[in-house]
């Protein structure tokens, strides 16, 4: 099973997210609306795939972002924002991010093709 961290301080957004891929029975979920300890969590466990706001108190999802890259660069990271804008989508690229998602979201059909792609790569 493939393990994927969502860090989101929407609780709705991870409550969500976590029901919806842990119906697929494909996936180990773990969710942290705190992205202090999310940070601390990435430290000690790998992770396939983090899902992770862009906005939130504390550190941000680009701090986030570049420290996954650092130290497990194999990890794939999928930002996702409700504030888009062309700087944000070019930061993103310019940290390496796998992926990219506005909130709120279109449907789950797309976060689910978002991730099947990022993760097949």
């Amino acid at each position: 099973m493939k393990k994927i961290m969502i860090i989101d301080d929407e609780l709705n957004i991870t409550d969500v997210l976590e029901r919806f891929l842990s119906r697929q029975g494909l996936y180990t979920i773990n969710t942290f609306s705190n992205s202090q300890y999310a940070f601390e969590e990435i430290s000690k466990t790998n992770y396939d795939l983090v899902l992770t706001d862009i906005m939130m108190p504390l550190l941000n999802g680009m701090d986030i972002l570049s420290h996954i890259k650092k130290i497990s660069p194999n990890t794939k990271v999928i930002l996702m924002t409700a504030y888009s804008s062309e700087k944000k989508v070019a930061q993103s690229e310019l940290l390496d991010a796998d992926g990219y998602l506005e909130k709120p979201f279109q449907s789950l059909k797309e976060v689910e093709s978002t991730i099947n792609t990022i993760l097949n790569k």
